[in-house]
């Protein structure tokens, strides 16, 4: 099998997942991102979140991975745990790293390139925050847009944004993921509010001192989230 016909499978493989697991009474998704260290992917192996994302090509985030490390990291995740690079504006050629070094899903912050989308044989989750809306207009009908992460104004910040906001969104059937300052305290009614497929959480679940994930908060926020219905 050639390289495009392989990275079809891929694309057609992540959009069975996500139909498979969100919708109307199914049980909500979840992604921990900003992936970091090994520890990080044995408490995922343990508590089964849905999806984790690893950081990529953003030195800004304290949370960036190489693609080699993050490789590395993605390597070692159960096999029905699906792994996001998660990018900021990337070129055709960053695209290409991604799908060769094996990740199932893209998310994309800031732009998205024509070049970069034409490239590209992964499903996408587009990422749009709350100052954005007319490009969600505008991207919506894409098809290789599995889903959409909705994040507040500054992403990975931690902080929420008014969820009312979303009450103007047409459900179109594609992966529609909550980001934004969600946490044990107000998942339930994050879930309860905007009835996303899913849930999408970093700062939550971190250690409050030194790097990577806190594994009791990771634990306790997943069992929360896949409770829900």
């Amino acid at each position: 099998m050639d390289k495009l016909e392989n990275n079809a499978e891929i694309m057609n493989d992540g959009r069975d997942i996500t139909e498979g697991i969100a919708g109307k009474n199914r049980r909500k998704l979840i992604k921990i991102c900003g992936m970091t260290t090994e520890e990080d992917i044995a408490y995922a192996n343990e508590y089964r979140p849905d999806l984790v994302g690893f950081v990529l090509f953003f030195p800004k985030s304290k949370r960036n991975q190489t693609i080699q490390e993050a490789t590395r990291l993605r390597t070692r995740l159960a096999k029905e745990i699906k792994s996001v690079a998660v990018v900021v504006s990337p070129t055709v050629e960053q695209a290409k790293q991604i799908e060769e070094n094996g990740f199932d899903y893209i998310q994309i912050h800031g732009k998205m390139g024509q070049e970069v989308y034409d490239s590209l044989c992964l499903p996408i989750l587009r990422a749009f925050n709350v100052s954005d809306m007319k490009a969600f207009d505008r991207l919506r009908g894409l098809d290789k847009i599995a889903g959409y992460v909705f994040d507040s104004k500054n992403p990975g910040s931690g902080k929420t944004f008014d969820w009312l906001l979303l009450d103007q969104i047409e459900r179109d059937g594609k992966l529609l993921l909550l980001a934004g300052g969600i946490d044990e305290n107000n998942v339930r009614e994050a879930i309860r509010q905007v009835n996303p497929d899913g849930i999408d959480v970093s700062s939550a679940v971190e250690r409050v001192n030194g790097p990577g994930k806190d594994p009791e908060k990771m634990k306790n926020i997943i069992r929360m989230v896949h409770d829900e219905k």
